[in-house]
């Protein structure tokens, strides 16, 4: 490996750390406790664009998801819910990857490692949720999990910094 560990990378690991601890901390809580709703229903009060949702229908995890089978609280709250699952994977597998980068030999590998420590913190966080009373175990938040960690795992593999060198300015006179 030629790369050198830098700072940066440190800090990316602990970053990912961070995720995965405010991760266990939300899914220990059970749904009461982060039940949005009512703040949702008093700034969603007029339902606004009700009336392009309303054709948005669609099964998950064996259950429709409309308005019409929810209401269009529990709609809104769903996608909000189901967001923040994609986005705390995408962070993850984002972290990861660039906290391995400079440790790991070959790009490839490194994506493969942050993909599989992501879908592996995936799957155990859905099966320590199954011993909850107050939470549901899902197999479709796990692909959904996955899909977030593939995106941001990816975004990190194709993104390339450019170089800090600083371009020498000429100025003809």
């Amino acid at each position: 490996m030629n790369r050198k560990v830098k700072p940066i990378d440190n800090v990316f690991l602990l970053l990912a750390f961070g995720v995965m601890a405010l991760l266990f901390y939300s899914t220990s809580m059970g749904y009461e406790e982060q039940n949005v709703q009512p703040l949702l229903h008093r700034w969603l009060e007029g339902e606004p664009l009700k009336w392009l949702f309303e054709r948005v229908e669609f099964m998950y995890a064996g259950s429709e998801v409309s308005i019409g089978a929810q209401g269009y609280t529990s709609f809104i709250d769903f996608f909000i819910r189901k967001g923040a699952h994609f986005l705390s994977y995408f962070l993850l597998g984002l972290f990861w990857f660039l906290g391995l980068k400079n440790r790991v030999a070959h790009p490839w590998l490194t994506f493969l490692i942050a993909l599989m420590l992501s879908i592996g913190y995936a799957s155990f966080d859905e099966l320590r949720q199954s011993f909850n009373p107050n939470r549901t175990a899902l197999m479709e938040d796990v692909m959904l999990d996955s899909a977030g960690a593939l995106v941001g795992t990816t975004v990190a593999l194709l993104f390339k910094p450019k170089s800090r060198r600083r371009k020498k300015l000429r100025f003809r006179t």
